[in-house]
C-alpha cells in the first residue's frame, strides 16, 4: 500500500494544477447536482414495522382529519382577558393560517372551550330533565295504579251484579265504563313504557357524556388569566412539512401583536434545518488557532482547512443530491458536516507534518512529498477505512435514520480521505517551502535538521510509575462515566430548545396553564368489533373506552376528536399527567401498551396507541436495545484491525479497553450537562432532560473511529521504533516522543470542531457534539497518551507477542512504510516554475529511522 500511494503522492505533486483544477470541477458539479436535485429536509423519524406506525397508519386511513400532525400555539392576551377586538383579530389570522397550504384546519381554543362549557351546560339541564322526567313517570304511574284499581273496583261490581242481580240496569253501563278503563290504563301503560325506555335512554346518555366529561378531567383550552391553546393540524405529520412553510404561520401571527395578544409557536412550527451556525464557524476558527500553533506557519495550517471545507462541500453536496430519491433527515447532513470537517483537517495535517519533518532533514521537495503520502498516508486510508466501517455498520440498527446518518458520514470521510491523499500533495507542491516558516528553516539549520521529539518528560514520567498512572486513568475515566449510570434516552420536544426561543416559551406556557402533558399527548384508536348504529351508541363507546383508558396509571384526560364515516374507529386524546420527555411518561405509555388487550375486551374494540410520544418512547427502546450488539460489532472490527496493523494480540484488547474508557467517560459527560444540568447556563441547557436517543449509538460509532485514529498514529511509532531494534521499553518512549505533538495537535482540532456543534441550531446534534468533544479529549489525552504508555510499558516484550500461525494467517498492510525505506525512490523533477526547497549545511541523507506522523 505504501509503494502505490507514494506513486500517487508523486504523480500529484507533479500535476498539482491539474489535480486542484479536477477537484474544483468535481466540487462546482456536485453543487450544480445538489442544487437542481435537492428536496428540503424532514424531521421524521420511522421505524418500519412498529406497532406505533402500524396505528397511525390505520387512523390515516379511517379518519384522515384525525391522523395529521399538530402545531401549538400558545396564545395570551395583555388585557388578563380576550376582549372582543382581541377575539376578532385571532378569527382574522385562524382564517389566513387556513390558507397556508399542508394546513387542514385550525382549532380555535374559544369555539373547543365554548364546546366544553355547552356540554357541561348540556349535562346539567339533563339531569334536570332527567329528573324531572322521573317525577313525570312517577306521577303517571300513580295515575295508572288509580285506573287499575278503578278497573278491578268495576270488575268486583260486575261480578257481584251478576250473581245477584244479572237485569240490574246499571250493570251495561259499569262494563262500558270498565272496558273504557281498561284501554285508557293499556294506553297509559303503553305511554309510560315509551316514557321509561326515553327516560333510560337519556339516563344512558347522560351517564356517557358525563363519563367523558369527567374523562377530560380539568381540561381547558382558554384560562382566565388569558392564555389560550392553539392548534393547527397539518395534512401530514410536522417533520415531513417543509420548513419554509411553516415559516409562514409566525410571520402571519405577527398581526396579532397589533391587537395585543403575543404568540408563542411550539417546536414542531419552528423547528429548523440550518447546517451551519455561528457554533460551527467558531469551531473551525479555534481548529485554525490551533493548526497555526501546531505548525507555525499561516500558509501549513491553511492546507488542511481548505481540503477539509473543499472535502466537505464535495461530500455534502453529493449528499444533498441525493435527496431528490430519498428523505434525508436534517440531522443526516449535520453529522457528516462535523466529522468531514475534523477528520478531513486531521488526515491533511497528519501528511503535511511528515512532509514537513522531511523537508528539513534534506529530503528533496517532490520527494518528500510522495513520501508523506506513502507514509502518513497509508496511516490515513487505514484510519479512514475505521472510520467509514464503523459508521456503515449503523445500518445494522433497527432505524433506518441511523444507517442514512452513517452511510453518508461514511461517504463524506471517505471523500476527506481522497483529498487527503490527492489534493493535499498537490497544494504541497504549488506552495512549495513556502509550507515551512523561515523561521522553521532558521529554526532547523540551528539544530542542523528537523526534530519531531517532544513530550519526552511527559513520557519518562508516565512510565516511572506505570501500574499507579493505569489506575489513576482508570479511576478517573470510572469517576467522569457515573453519570452514565442514570442514562437516559428520548427524542428532543420544546424543553430542550434554547431558553427564550419561541419553542421554549410555548412548551412552557403550556405546561405552567395547560398542564405538562398538553406539550405531547397521546393517540389512542379504538376499533370497534362492530359498528356503532347511531350517534348515541358512539357516545356510549366512547364513555366505555374512556373510562378504561382512564384508570391507566400516569393518565390525567381522555378526549375523544375523531368518528370515523362507518362509526368503527374511534380516536382519543389521552393527555398523561407529565411530559413527553418525563421517564413517568415513558412508564405510562408501557402500562397502556401493556393494557390493550384488557381494554379491548372489556370495550369490544382493539385498542392502540400511537403519536409522537409513544415514538419517542419505542424509538429509545430499540435504539438502547441496539447499542449491545453494534458494540460488539465494533469491539470485534477494532480487534482484528488493530492485528492486522500492529501484528500483536494484547495491542489491540489494550486499545479497545481504553475506548470503551473514552465512551463511559463521554456518556457520562453527556448525562451530566444535558440530563443533570451540570454547567447548563455555560451550554444553553436551560431545562435538563433525556438525552437523544441517537447518541449512545452515533458515539460509539463516530468515537471508536477517530479512538482508532490516535491509535494508529501514536502506537505505530512505537512498533516502528520496536521493528528497528529498539528494546520494548524503549520503543514506546521513542515512539511516543515522534507521534504526540501531532496526535494532540489533531485531538485539539477535532474537539474544537466538535464543540462548535454544542451550539448548533438543530438541538438534536447538540449532545453528540459535546459527546465527541470529551471524547476526543479524554480518548486522546487519557487513554492514548497517558494510559498506552504506561500499559505498553508495564508488558514490555510480551506487547508485541502474536501465534506465529496468526501472523501468517493475517494480511500484512505495511502501514508503517518499510518498503518505502527499503526502496528509495529516485528524487522527482520538480514541476516548472517549483520554488527550490531551501537546503541546510546538513546532508540530504534518509533519517536514523521514520518519523510517525
Amino acid at each position: 500500500m505504501a509503494l502505490r500511494l507514494h506513486r500517487l503522492g508523486l504523480w500529484c505533486a507533479r500535476h498539482a494544477k491539474s489535480v486542484l483544477a479536477l477537484w474544483l470541477v468535481v466540487l462546482v458539479a456536485a453543487g450544480a447536482a445538489a442544487l437542481a436535485f435537492a428536496r428540503p429536509m424532514t424531521n421524521e423519524v420511522t421505524v418500519p414495522g412498529s406497532q406505533f406506525e402500524q396505528v397511525l397508519d390505520d387512523l390515516q386511513g379511517e379518519i384522515p382529519d384525525a391522523a395529521g400532525g399538530f402545531g401549538t400555539i400558545v396564545l395570551h392576551s395583555d388585557e388578563g382577558e380576550f376582549t372582543p377586538k382581541q377575539r376578532r383579530a385571532v378569527k382574522e389570522v385562524f382564517a389566513q393560517w387556513e390558507d397556508v397550504p399542508h394546513v387542514t384546519r385550525v382549532i380555535s381554543p374559544f369555539e373547543s372551550q365554548a364546546t366544553l362549557d355547552d356540554s357541561a351546560r348540556q349535562l346539567r339541564q339533563g339531569k334536570k330533565d332527567i329528573t324531572s322526567g322521573e317525577k313525570q313517570l312517577d306521577d303517571a304511574w300513580r295515575e295508572i295504579s288509580q285506573g287499575q284499581g278503578q278497573i278491578d273496583y268495576g270488575k268486583a261490581w260486575i261480578a257481584k251484579l251478576e250473581d245477584e242481580a244479572p237485569d240490574h240496569p246499571r250493570l251495561a253501563d259499569v262494563r262500558d265504563r270498565v272496558a273504557e278503563g281498561k284501554q285508557e290504563v293499556s294506553a297509559a301503560k303503553e305511554e309510560y313504557a315509551q316514557g321509561e325506555e326515553e327516560l333510560a335512554d337519556a339516563k344512558a346518555a347522560h351517564e356517557a357524556g358525563t363519563a367523558v366529561l369527567a374523562g377530560a378531567a380539568d381540561t381547558r383550552f382558554v384560562t382566565d388569566d388569558g392564555y389560550a391553546l392553539t392548534q393547527i393540524q397539518f395534512d401530514t405529520n410536522t417533520n415531513s412539512v417543509d420548513p419554509e412553510i411553516k415559516q409562514a404561520i409566525p410571520r402571519i401571527g405577527q398581526a396579532l401583536q397589533e391587537a395585543g395578544v403575543e404568540a408563542e409557536y411550539s417546536v414542531e412550527i419552528t423547528q429548523e434545518n440550518s447546517l451551519v451556525g455561528p457554533g460551527e464557524a467558531i469551531g473551525l476558527l479555534v481548529a485554525g488557532i490551533v493548526l497555526v500553533i501546531a505548525l507555525g506557519s499561516l500558509v501549513a495550517a491553511g492546507l488542511p482547512i481548505l481540503g477539509a471545507l473543499l472535502g466537505v462541500g464535495v461530500g455534502l453536496a453529493g449528499a444533498m443530491a441525493t435527496t431528490h430519491f430519498f428523505d434525508m433527515h436534517s440531522m443526516t447532513p449535520a453529522l457528516a458536516l462535523m466529522l468531514g470537517l475534523a477528520v478531513g483537517i486531521d488526515y491533511a495535517l497528519f501528511i503535511v507534518n511528515r512532509h514537513r519533518t522531511q523537508l528539513l532533514d534534506g529530503h528533496e521537495l517532490t520527494d518528500s512529498i510522495a513520501r508523506a503520502v506513502g507514509t502518513a498516508g497509508s496511516a490515513v486510508v487505514v484510519a479512514g477505512i475505521t472510520v467509514a466501517i464503523a459508521l456503515t455498520a449503523l445500518v445494522v440498527a433497527p432505524i433506518p435514520l441511523l444507517g442514512q446518518m452513517g452511510l453518508v458520514a461514511a461517504g463524506t470521510v471517505i471523500v476527506a480521505v481522497i483529498v487527503a491523499l490527492t489534493l493535499t500533495p498537490a497544494l504541497l507542491g504549488l506552495v512549495g517551502t513556502r509550507v515551512i516558516s523561515r523561521r522553521g528553516w532558521a529554526k532547523a539549520a540551528t539544530a542542523g535538521g528537523a526534530s519531531q521529539e517532544s513530550g519526552g518528560a511527559y513520557v519518562r514520567a508516565v512510565t516511572r510509575r506505570p501500574a499507579l498512572v493505569v489506575v489513576g486513568v482508570v479511576l478517573l475515566c470510572g469517576i467522569m462515566a457515573i453519570p452514565a449510570l442514570s442514562l437516559r434516552l428520548a427524542l428532543p420536544d420544546g424543553s430542550s430548545e434554547p431558553a427564550g426561543s419561541t419553542a421554549h416559551e410555548a412548551y412552557v406556557q403550556v405546561e405552567d396553564h395547560f398542564g405538562a402533558g398538553a406539550n405531547g399527548p397521546i393517540i389512542a384508536v379504538a376499533t370497534l368489533d362492530e359498528a356503532a348504529a347511531d350517534d348515541d351508541a358512539v357516545l356510549q363507546d366512547q364513555a366505555e373506552v374512556v373510562e378504561q383508558l382512564a384508570t391507566v396509571g400516569g393518565v390525567h384526560a381522555v378526549v375523544p376528536f375523531g368518528v370515523s364515516d362507518d362509526r368503527k374507529t374511534l380516536a382519543f386524546q389521552v393527555v398523561t399527567e407529565t411530559g413527553p420527555a418525563d421517564a413517568e411518561t415513558a412508564q405510562t405509555v408501557r402500562l397502556l401498551n401493556a393494557s390493550t388487550d384488557a381494554i379491548g375486551a372489556a370495550t369490544d374494540s382493539d385498542i392502540g396507541v400511537t403519536g409522537m410520544t409513544v415514538a419517542n418512547v419505542e424509538i429509545s427502546r430499540q435504539l438502547a436495545a441496539a447499542l449491545p450488539p453494534y458494540l460488539g460489532i465494533v469491539i470485534g472490527l477494532s480487534i482484528v484491525l488493530l492485528m492486522i496493523v500492529f501484528r500483536s494480540v494484547l495491542v489491540p484488547l489494550v486499545a479497545t479497553a481504553g475506548f470503551l474508557l473514552s465512551v463511559a467517560a463521554s456518556f457520562g459527560a453527556v448525562v451530566a450537562v444535558y440530563q443533570w444540568g451540570w454547567l447548563g447556563s455555560l451550554l444553553a441547557v436551560d431545562t435538563p432532560g433525556p438525552v437523544l436517543s441517537f447518541m449512545p449509538i452515533m458515539l460509539v460509532g463516530v468515537l471508536f473511529g477517530l479512538a482508532m485514529d490516535y491509535q494508529m498514529f501514536l502506537v505505530s511509532g512505537m512498533r516502528e521504533a520496536y521493528a528497528h531494534g529498539a528494546d520494548p521499553r524503549t520503543a514506546v518512549r521513542t515512539g511516543f516522543t515522534h507521534g504526540s505533538k501531532v496526535v494532540l495537535a489533531a485531538a485539539l482540532i477535532m474537539s474544537a470542531v466538535f464543540a462548535g456543534f454544542v451550539f448548533a441550531h438543530l438541538t438534536m446534534i447538540r449532545p453528540i457534539g459535546l459527546g465527541l468533544a470529551v471524547g476526543v479529549l479524554v480518548d486522546a489525552l487519557l487513554v492514548r497518551m497517558t494510559l498506552t504508555p504506561a500499559v505498553m510499558h508495564l508488558l514490555g516484550g510480551a506487547a508485541w507477542w502474536m501465534p506465529a500461525w496468526l501472523d501468517r494467517l493475517l494480511p500484512h498492510l505495511d502501514v508503517e512504510g518499510t518498503a518505502l525505506q527499503a526502496q528509495r525512490p529516485e528524487a522527482a523533477e520538480e514541476p516548472a516554475g517549483q520554488v527550490e526547497p531551501v537546503t541546510t549545511d546538513q546532508p540530504q541523507a534518509e533519517p536514523a529511522h521514520m518519523v510517525n506522523a
